[in-house]
């Protein structure tokens, strides 16, 4: 039996930069709010960056979800991706393109991993 997979990050921001040499990520512009002048909004381009550890070695399936109903959230992200051990830690970015919001308010997001529930964080858009 396996442990449950651990988010150790998760951050919305600007970009992330990836250092060639070292492989350090670098992340530019951490930001937890989105003010629009006007709804519905669509903001140009964004980055969900996380972590994860005790990851069962082999491949798995990362679905992300948004919606202002936290009962009713619509699947925004589906991707595979590899863990080689439980102990590795696994950066993950997701570029996130004219993602649209269609009232100011608090946004439910939930991260799984193989159908688990990791994490319930919310996204804050202001007018």
């Amino acid at each position: 039996m396996h442990s449950k997979p651990q988010l150790l990050v998760w951050l919305t921001c600007d970009g992330v930069h990836i250092d060639r040499t070292t492989g350090k990520h670098t992340l530019i512009g951490a930001f937890s709010n989105i003010r629009a002048a006007r709804y519905p909004a669509v903001h140009p381009f964004m980055v969900w960056f996380l972590t994860l550890t005790d990851v069962a070695a082999g491949e798995h399936q990362l679905r992300i979800s948004i919606g202002r109903d936290p009962t009713e959230l619509q699947p925004l992200i589906q991707r595979s991706f590899t863990s080689h051990s439980p102990l590795d830690h696994i950066n993950i970015i997701n570029e996130m393109v004219k993602l649209s919001f269609p009232v100011p308010g608090e946004y439910s997001i939930l991260i799984e991993v193989d159908d688990e529930p990791l994490l319930a964080p919310r996204l804050n858009l202001v007018a």
